[in-house]
């Protein structure tokens, strides 16, 4: 073999290389937030910490996800995912130590700091890696199909991972899941190091001062992605809350124990892969149909849970959790989808962070507010109300916006 085949072999499967990483590290990822978000019910009882603990994963995106996408606009994407990469590494590790050395009081502060340094850090991975994707590709046209194709590998992730953290928690301890956690985040970092290839030519950057900015990215994107961000924020208000509350509808649903935690999720991760697959197989008519995609998914999600409110059987209460699953994952990728394939490359960072804004932040803000209403009114009332306001703003989605059409760029 010439010494010139293993680097000719990496080139012709980066992008796959890639995806396996990414995919790996989210397997790792889940573990850990389904350990937390069971010591923490398990220590406390009290929906409001879960929500917390979501919120502090979430909302950072609020926060520094427009500063994610100006420093990967400005810096380079390569460069900044690196960084945030090794961000994710620190404030997992921070969890590991956290059971072993802490208890109480000081032991929750400490998870979640962890998680809220894993919130921060993942603001800018995901925002470069958006960008970074754009590098992999020989192809414009590939860049659709790829990018959902993250969405099914993270949705896999997130299948392996909650039943692996909860078999961890049952068998040995919560250290060894946050352990996992720690570790897995190294595989992204040294395949980005050591084995891809990105044409790093084909990258565009911002230039200083106030084109740089943020607002220049929101006037420059046009009014069909000013829109789709809108609604996006509206949407995951009303629509994301499952994943903060998924340890409180978990036991209410199936039990207290780790394991039916890790059900659970599992069966919402099923039903985002489905959802994924279906979106990654027509992601480039559906991309230009943004009004179509994001308004049938928010109005599949609400049917789901006016469902799951209704339900009074464990199969039913399954059921509208995979539909869930897969309403909430299209959503999210659509919208990723669409500002990236409709915004020049130079404005893609802040795109990409600029759509995390509308889908952590509105999600981030949605649990605190289910949790509210949870305490107050309870959780199946809390279901139809919000399915009800997702299921009148997503007609009014595809009643009003079902024609519009987006001009790639």
């Amino acid at each position: 073999m010439s010494p010139a085949a293993p680097a000719a072999w990496r080139y012709r499967h980066q992008r796959t290389i890639f995806l396996w990483a990414s995919g790996l590290s989210t397997a790792g990822s889940f573990a850990g937030i389904t350990a937390k978000g069971w010591i923490l019910l398990h220590g406390s009882s009290n929906p409001i910490l879960l929500a917390l603990h979501f919120g502090a994963l979430a909302l950072p995106a609020l926060v520094f996800s427009g500063a994610a996408g100006v420093a990967t606009d400005r810096l380079g994407c390569e460069k900044v995912l690196i960084r945030a990469q090794w961000g994710l590494v620190a404030g997992a590790s921070l969890g590991a130590v956290a059971i072993p050395l802490l208890t109480g009081a000081a032991q929750v502060c400490l998870l979640l700091l962890s998680t809220l340094v894993v919130g921060v850090s993942s603001s800018y991975e995901l925002t470069a890696r958006n960008k970074y994707c754009a590098l992999l590709v020989e192809q414009p046209e590939q860049l659709a199909p790829y990018l959902t194709s993250f969405s099914v590998v993270f949705n896999v992730g997130k299948l392996v991972g909650p039943p692996l953290g909860g078999w961890l928690l049952a068998l040995s301890s919560p250290t060894l899941a946050l352990t996992i956690d720690a570790t897995s985040y190294l595989l992204p970092i040294a395949s980005v190091l050591w084995l891809l290839q990105p044409n790093r030519a084909a990258e565009q950057r911002s230039a200083g001062g106030a084109t740089a900015s943020l607002a220049t990215a929101w006037r420059e994107c046009g009014p069909t992605l000013r829109h789709v961000l809108r609604f996006t924020a509206l949407a995951c208000l009303v629509s994301f809350f499952h994943p903060g509350l998924a340890a409180l509808i978990a036991s209410q649903l199936l039990g207290p124990s780790p394991q039916a935690l890790g059900l659970f999720t599992s069966v919402l991760a099923a039903g985002s892969i489905c959802g994924g697959v279906l979106l990654q197989r027509n992601s480039e008519a559906l991309s230009q149909r943004p009004g179509l995609l994001l308004g049938g998914c928010l109005v599949l999600t609400a049917l789901a849970q006016l469902g799951m409110a209704a339900s009074r059987g464990l199969p039913m209460s399954l059921a509208m959790t995979f539909l869930i699953g897969a309403g909430t994952a299209c959503l999210l990728s659509g919208t990723n989808l669409i500002g990236q394939i409709g915004a020049p490359m130079v404005l893609r960072g802040r795109m990409a962070g600029l759509g995390q804004i509308a889908f952590l932040g509105g999600g981030g803000l949605s649990g605190l507010l289910a949790a509210l209403l949870t305490m107050r009114v309870g959780l199946g009332a809390t279901f139809a109300l919000m399915g009800s306001a997702g299921l009148v703003l997503g007609i009014r989605e595809l009643s009003r916006h079902g024609g519009l059409r987006l001009r790639s760029a």
